[in-house]
């Protein structure tokens, strides 16, 4: 997002109660894009490119589709959109002029194809569609170039050239950005606008450049493509931006090349996970080649109300590895390719200490801009979020526990991670103070001790050297034991944190994380009866206190207790997505952990389980168009930040094969036994 989109924004939404002025939503609106290139399709027909962190490419800004009827444009608004079927074409039906003009958008690679049918129209009508597009390569809005090749443009600055082209002729304009005047004026700019500057040049010297093309046939239509490249063959280039728009030149191929394209990236079908699919492409739009995946579209580019979504954190991207390793295990997803680049990104990125640093470039794994780097820093502060180097090495131990035993480079890299979670534990047996799991404070946290509790757990359940597994076995009792000094005995829970010598007793989502961690090592050494009823108190504590259900269409869990932010002109805290799936798999895990250990409530937790994750299952009150989570919602239904959020979607599939793989148990179980009775 350039400046001058984020200042119309800001005209555009001030004084809205919904809404924080200079952003790049992605709350409504559908997503295509199961490669590196990520296109936002909005209700209006307009698209975008969310596909920098993915491809390194920036691509579109900012476009504009009409219907010309008779010389005159009727811009698309408001449309109604779908998927179509299982795959990631978005479909967009238009009611214009007193016709529908159906619109199809697909990103495969680097390359999107636009296709328009006008439905039930005259053989003989003349139409066509107005198509302005204002490209933004390397990020930029100024010093840009256009080359026109007759059939094609090509946009360009530097090593970014983006091009466009028809399936049917094409008159080609450009168009000069907002003049700093306009972006002064109290009202946005329009978009296109009417004419152009008199200046000769001006038209060549835009990221903004203008198409018109023909509908033609029985039943009018036509496509139009464009390709972001890099540093590109222009020849190449020019002949694949045509192909594809040629290729594309109707609804049933666009459809069709819908279906290889998730036949080669997703599996199939969701067995045993119901409809599992949306949460499988959800997943799939946020990642790269790499294997690594951004927490969500970027829709806070200047960081005016956040430090920005569009980047991996290694916190989110292993839960999810490792949500999908579980859900995989459970229902034979064929995800393996996905879970060995995962185990490989996070090996590629391990800093010499055996760390991992805040964020980074999914598509390169450079580091990214950040503010938890203290490792990497010389003074190595208490900014530095120690549970996403506990949460990569969870997902690694089970990685060659379940996929594969033999990778000596996860191996290594794990021996180190061990070594990188020691650096950071006191001899108490708590992390150090370090930033948590919300990035915005810092302290000694129940979540954070719950990860490396869960971490050397699974390390030392994992085919590894006898006396690496003797060590983190070793180290697991030790935070075991430590969790005493973070009990809150008036609330009967665990504490948010220690800070200092002060016990901050709030509430906070984020420790439910204890529920899984003490799951993974009751499978080294057994949970005593206490910590069990310990865990019982603190799961309901915190599932009932943090539990909201406003007048309005939705409910769910809050974040943490007393949470301000970004609630706008709401008096209550947000009901978030991650921590509503979050309650739900702790609830899970807690029912496992008490049923294997003859704990005669567990039976109550698989029922809050449930109703927890009708929530956010798709069709729950909390899912959006496209079956999306959105990070955050307001009380009257409206989502904000990141949507889709890959976090909750990846939480919402391990919970649900769960409990399916729960009931077919019983299933059988029951069935077995009316047998045995008859038979008797």
């Amino acid at each position: 997002m350039e400046l001058h989109g984020a200042l119309n924004d800001f005209k555009r939404s001030q004084g809205d109660p919904r809404r924080f002025p200079g952003e790049r939503r992605s709350t409504t609106g559908l997503f295509s894009g199961l490669d590196d290139r990520l296109v936002h399709v909005a209700p209006d027909g307009s698209i975008s490119d969310y596909s920098y962190p993915l491809s390194g490419v920036a691509g579109i800004e900012r476009s504009r589709f009409g219907l010309e009827l008779d010389g005159e444009t009727h811009w698309f608004e408001d449309g109604d959109q779908r998927y179509v079927e299982d795959t990631a074409v978005v479909e967009t039906v238009h009611e214009v002029a007193g016709y529908s003009c159906t619109q199809y958008d697909l990103a495969v690679d680097h390359g999107h194809t636009t296709h328009f049918v006008l439905d039930d129209a005259a053989t003989d009508i003349d139409a066509s569609i107005t198509a302005c597009f204002g490209f933004a390569p390397e990020g930029r809005a100024s010093r840009i170039g256009q080359l026109w090749h007759g059939d094609a443009v090509e946009i360009y600055h530097d090593s970014e050239r983006d091009f466009v082209a028809a399936s049917t002729d094409i008159d080609v304009s450009g168009q000069v950005p907002e003049r700093f005047e306009e972006l002064l004026e109290p009202e946005p700019a329009a978009f296109p606008r009417s004419e152009d500057d008199d200046r000769y040049e001006e038209a060549r010297l835009s990221p903004i450049t203008m198409v018109e093309f023909e509908l033609t046939g029985s039943a009018p239509k036509a496509t139009v493509a464009t390709l972001l490249t890099e540093t590109a063959d222009r020849d190449d280039a020019l002949e694949r931006v045509r192909s594809n728009a040629m290729a594309h030149g109707d609804r049933e191929s666009i459809v069709d090349a819908g279906h290889r394209q998730a036949r080669d990236r997703l599996p199939d079908a969701a067995p045993g996970i119901d409809r599992g699919f949306a949460d499988l492409r959800a997943l799939c739009l946020l990642r790269s080649s790499t294997g690594a995946r951004i927490a969500g579209p970027e829709f806070d580019p200047f960081y005016r109300y956040s430090g920005g979504y569009g980047y991996t954190w290694f916190r989110d991207d292993a839960e999810i590895s490792r949500f999908l390793l579980d859900a995989d295990e459970r229902t034979g997803l064929g995800l393996e390719s996905w879970h060995e680049a995962s185990a490989n990104f996070y090996a590629d990125t391990q800093r010499p200490d055996g760390t991992w640093p805040h964020r980074v470039w999914p598509y390169n794994g450079r580091l990214a801009p950040g503010w938890a780097n203290g490792r990497l820093e010389a003074d190595n502060t208490a900014d530095y979020q120690a549970d996403q180097t506990a949460s990569v090495a969870a997902f690694l131990a089970t990685y060659l526990r379940r996929v594969d035993s033999g990778d000596e480079r996860v191996h290594e890299t794990l021996t180190s991670a061990l070594e990188g979670m020691d650096a950071t534990l006191a001899d108490d047996g708590l992390p150090e103070r370090v930033q948590n799991a919300w990035e915005n404070m810092t302290g000694r946290f129940t979540h954070t001790t719950a990860t490396f509790l869960e971490a050397y757990a699974a390390i030392a359940r994992a085919p590894v050297d006898e006396d690496v597994a003797a060590h983190a076995r070793a180290q697991a009792t030790r935070v075991y034991e430590a969790f005493d000094d973070l009990w809150a005995s008036e609330r009967e829970c665990y504490a948010m944190r220690l800070d200092g010598d002060d016990l901050d007793d709030r509430l906070d989502g984020s420790t439910l994380a204890l529920a899984s961690a003490h799951n993974e090592y009751d499978a080294i050494a057994a949970v005593d009866d206490e910590r069990l009823d310990r865990l019982v108190s603190h799961v309901e504590t915190t599932l009932d206190g943090l539990y909201r259900d406003p007048e309005g269409p939705i409910e769910g869990l809050a974040r943490f207790e007393d949470d301000p932010w970004r609630l706008r002109e709401q008096a209550e805290a947000k009901i978030w997505t991650v921590t509503t799936a979050w309650g739900a798999h702790a609830a899970v895990e807690l029912r496992d952990l008490l049923d294997s250990n003859g704990h005669d409530r567990a039976t109550e937790f698989d029922a809050r389980a449930r109703a927890l994750l009708a929530l956010v299952a798709p069709g729950g009150s909390l899912r959006r168009p496209g079956a999306y989570l959105p990070e955050q919602l307001f009380d009257d239904g409206t989502p904000d930040s990141a949507t889709p959020l890959g976090w909750p979607h990846a939480i919402r599939l391990a919970t649900a094969s769960a409990l399916e793989a729960a009931d077919a148990v019983e299933s059988s179980t029951v069935e077995t036994s009316g047998r045995a009775a008859s038979h008797e």
